[in-house]
Parts: C-alpha cells; sequence; structure tokens
C-alpha cells in the first residue's frame, strides 16, 4: 500500500511512528512475552490470536477506507502456493523455535528480552542468509509452484471489495466475541 504524501521524508516519518505505535501496542497487549506466545502455541492462552485477529480487522477497514477515499493505492505482492508455503515453514519453525514471530521479537527486543535480541536477531539474520543463498534453486524448484499472481480475492471474484471485508470482518469479530465469553 502507497500512502500519498508529497515528501519521501513524510511517509518515512509515519512509517517510522507508526511501527513505534505497533510495537508498543503489542508490548502492552502482553504479546511480546515469551510465556504468552508459548501459551499461544500450547492452545492456552489465546492472547496473541486476539490481538492479531483485531490488527486483521482493523487492517482491513483501514487499507480500504484509506483506498476508497484516494489516499492510498494498493500493490499486491506476486504470490505462489509454494512460496506461501516455504514461507509459513520458515515462519513456523523459527516461531516454534524462538516464540516469537516477526513482530513480537522486535517488541521483545524493545523491552529488553536478551533472548530475543540473542536468539532471535541473530536467528533472522542466520535465515536470512540461508534463505538468500538458497533462493536461486528455490525459486526454480518450489517458488514459482502454483503461481496466483497478485491478484486480491475480491479481484478473484470480480466484487466490490467490501462484500468480501465486511462479512469477513463481522466473522471475526463474533468470533473474537465467542472467544472472549469462553474464557479461552
Amino acid at each position: 500500500m502507497t500512502i500519498h504524501f508529497q515528501s519521501r521524508k513524510a511517509r518515512l516519518a509515519l512509517g517510522f511512528v507508526m511501527g513505534i505505535a505497533f510495537g508498543f501496542l503489542l508490548q502492552k497487549a502482553g504479546v511480546a512475552r515469551y510465556e504468552v506466545v508459548v501459551g499461544q502455541l500450547l492452545l492456552k492462552d489465546f492472547t496473541v490470536l486476539k490481538v492479531m485477529l483485531s490488527a486483521v480487522v482493523t487492517g482491513m477497514i483501514g487499507v480500504y477506507a484509506l483506498k476508497g477515499l484516494g489516499l492510498a493505492r494498493l500493490h499486491p505482492k506476486h504470490g505462489s502456493w509454494g512460496a506461501s508455503a516455504i514461507g509459513g515453514l520458515i515462519f513456523g519453525v523459527g516461531f516454534a523455535l524462538l516464540g516469537y514471530c516477526p513482530g513480537t521479537l522486535a517488541a521483545a527486543i524493545g523491552q529488553g528480552n536478551l533472548d530475543a535480541l540473542a536468539g532471535g536477531l541473530i536467528g533472522i539474520v542466520l535465515g536470512a542468509g540461508v534463505f538468500a543463498s538458497l533462493y536461486p534453486g528455490l525459486q526454480v524448484r518450489v517458488l514459482s509452484k502454483g503461481d496466483f499472481g497478485d491478484v486480491t480475492i475480491p479481484q478473484l471474484l470480480k466484487i466490490n471489495p467490501w462484500f468480501v471485508i465486511v462479512p469477513l470482518c463481522s466473522a471475526i469479530v463474533a468470533f473474537l466475541l465467542w472467544l472472549e465469553a469462553s474464557k479461552l
């Protein structure tokens, strides 16, 4: 997504401020704590799921509202089932080994967690290096398999985006309310 500002510095400043706000909110929600993340993986503490689904609803509505007002343009990334599978595998292994995803890792480093700094930051750098070295072979053999282009779900269905956003956000909010009421 591109937000329309006159200067590159204004866009960078907005990104910086939003990144700090996002990290602050992750930390305040408690998802930068190792035990909360592990509780999610063990299906005992659903704080991470609640925060992430709330972010999905907020982001979905916010992005398309900005787009509708002409303040932003979408730039969907080209994708494939192979790239999604490899990305999910790398993300899942890192998440399971250390107990942080990239967002919670940054928030945990920001609050001073040494395990996040030592294990997470080193893991990200090493993982990126390994991926970069394997990329040429992966691109041909795996990443390009099942290409689905840069299409969004509303574009695929040839419908107004709000016909996807409203029911999906409603279902997510209903699920979050159920989750909260059931005290899971």
